[in-house]
């Protein structure tokens, strides 16, 4: 039996359907969203006030995202490297568990991309409400017609930081309880940098839930499917 199947599948399965119920509800029949875009809007000035601070700007938005995507990038060389020369100081768990890391990271990155492209969802600072041109629609809602697509849906940013939670394979199968503090950690990553973009008026929170979402459920099902993560890997 998978590793992750074995100690996660089924608590996992319920979560992720309840949380997604639970976000498809408070995204389209609550106000949570306009709420906190409201907050961190100045009426008096017609902007967002974090929208250009040093640290939601650049220290958040440019700097940080930088450091954890070439983190990304730099495993991924390595990674391609070994599939072409393998690497001896590579052992094979640790090899398992790095293209596991790195898959993820370009699954995640990619989903929410593509689901981007097509979305027809407006950013808080395109919206009528706060400045903008467009109207707030819902998930859920029928567009307008004549409606320029947002392509703002899910949040793009906290894709930077979401695939740190695939890094929870280092403490599988042997420490599962650990693996799943990663796991959570590596999301708490992501949902931050997206909580910094909802405060410059980038994305709404329902925008960054679902990104969270898409990145577990990646997780989860590369993990039930996963069968060669038996052996655990030393000293951690």
């Amino acid at each position: 039996m998978p590793v992750f199947a074995f100690y996660f599948y089924k608590k996992s399965t319920i979560a992720l359907l309840a949380s997604a119920i639970l976000i498809l509800a408070l995204g389209q029949f609550t106000n949570l969203d306009l709420n906190i875009a409201d907050y961190y809007f100045n009426t008096a000035t017609q902007q967002f006030p974090w929208k250009d601070t040093w640290f939601a700007n650049n220290f958040m938005h440019e700097h940080v995202k930088y450091v954890i995507k070439h983190i990304g990038r730099l495993l991924l060389a390595i990674v391609l490297i070994d599939l072409i020369y393998p690497l001896k100081m590579l052992g094979q768990g640790l090899r398992i568990r790095l293209r596991f890391i790195v898959v993820a990271f370009v699954i995640i990155s990619s989903a929410v991309g593509l689901f981007k492209h097509y979305s027809v969802l407006h950013c808080p600072w395109d919206i009528a409400r706060y400045g903008g041109y467009a109207p707030f629609i819902r998930l859920l809602d029928i567009v307008p017609s004549g409606i320029k697509a947002g392509q703002c849906f899910p949040a793009g940013h906290a894709t930077v930081g979401l695939w740190l939670a695939a890094l929870c394979v280092f403490w599988l199968p042997h420490k599962p309880s650990k693996a799943f503090v990663v796991f959570v950690l590596g999301l708490s990553v992501g949902f931050t940098l997206g909580w910094v973009q909802q405060m410059r008026g980038a994305h709404f929170l329902f925008h960054t839930l679902w990104s969270t979402w898409i990145a577990a459920f990646v997780i989860v099902a590369m993990l039930s499917f996963t069968k060669s993560l038996n052996k655990p890997l030393a000293n951690l």
